[in-house]
């Protein structure tokens, strides 16, 4: 079940880090462009934040099913800690995603409760911004791309 989970988040990963992508790079072209808000920003504004869910969901079971878990029980959290690949694992990794879904999550509910368009597309690029940021700083790198 390990690998099965681990091998979904690691692919779903990619469709979130696209749509990420393209709804911050969306926002913000428009709100330097000055363009209006339209049913098509709504749209990938709301997929960003349904794709980003089901990941942190996925990450969440995979979490709990991975043999790395064990490491707390064995070493401990000073031990965790100072080992850098489970302090990445462990700690980082999940903590600084969980707050990269919530940025994702305020900055939809924000922008959704903003009358105007240049307000609108701003929240979204802002929140989107931090979050794509928060979520390329802890990605695994070197094993993910290997």
């Amino acid at each position: 079940m390990y690998n099965t989970v681990k091998m979904l988040h690691s692919y779903w990963a990619y469709l979130v880090l696209i749509v990420l992508i393209l709804a911050t790079f969306n926002a913000l072209y428009k709100t330097f462009a000055d363009k209006e808000y339209e049913a098509k920003d709504f749209r990938i504004s709301l997929f960003t934040l349904i794709t980003s869910h089901i990941q942190l969901l996925i990450g969440f079971i995979l979490y709990f099913v991975s043999p790395r878990l064990q490491a707390f029980s064995e070493l401990g959290m000073g031990g965790v800690m100072k080992d850098s690949i489970y302090r990445l694992y462990l700690v980082e990794h999940p903590f600084v995603n969980i707050v990269a879904v919530a940025l994702i999550t305020i900055g939809y509910s924000k922008h959704k409760k903003k009358l105007t368009s240049k307000s609108k597309l701003k929240t979204i690029a802002i929140f989107y911004s931090i979050a794509l940021v928060l979520l390329l700083s802890r990605i695994p790198w070197s094993m993910w791309l290997a």
